[in-house]
């Protein structure tokens, strides 16, 4: 069931909401950046998605393909969500879990969290080390 979400980057330049279903999976993926940065996101479908302030501070990268937007707060540095903008669903959010406010330890550890090997452009199948993640 979706549920409205409010986050932010660490300095909270950066603020917005997303409406999530934390029922559905989350991720983790092994690609150089996302393993660099922990980051650990859920989906919001386009639409679901905004900046609620911030938009200025944001400063965006595109790795590899370019095909994703991977955005950064210029402040602080703290990576609170990526566009994907070439997936199997169109245009999506991914939210770092670890920028939402007021979700519990306990919350995100009943999390079900779904690995893909970015790192080896196979987005379908778990790399065959995972437990890092």
């Amino acid at each position: 069931m979706l549920q409205t979400y409010r986050g932010s980057c660490h300095c909270g330049a950066v603020r917005f909401e997303a409406d999530l279903d934390l029922a559905q999976p989350t991720y983790r993926c092994n690609c150089a950046i996302c393993r660099r940065t922990r980051f650990w996101p859920a989906v919001a479908r386009d639409g679901g998605f905004r900046i609620l302030a911030g938009q200025g501070q944001l400063t965006k990268s595109l790795f590899n393909t370019r095909k994703n937007e991977h955005t950064f707060c210029a402040t602080c540095g703290v990576r609170p969500f990526g566009i994907g903008t070439e997936t199997p669903m169109g245009r999506m959010y991914g939210v770092n879990l670890g920028c939402l406010d007021g979700i519990t330890g306990e919350e995100l550890s009943g999390l079900a969290v779904t690995c893909v090997d970015g790192l080896h452009d196979r987005w379908q199948a778990a790399p065959q080390h995972r437990q890092h993640l």
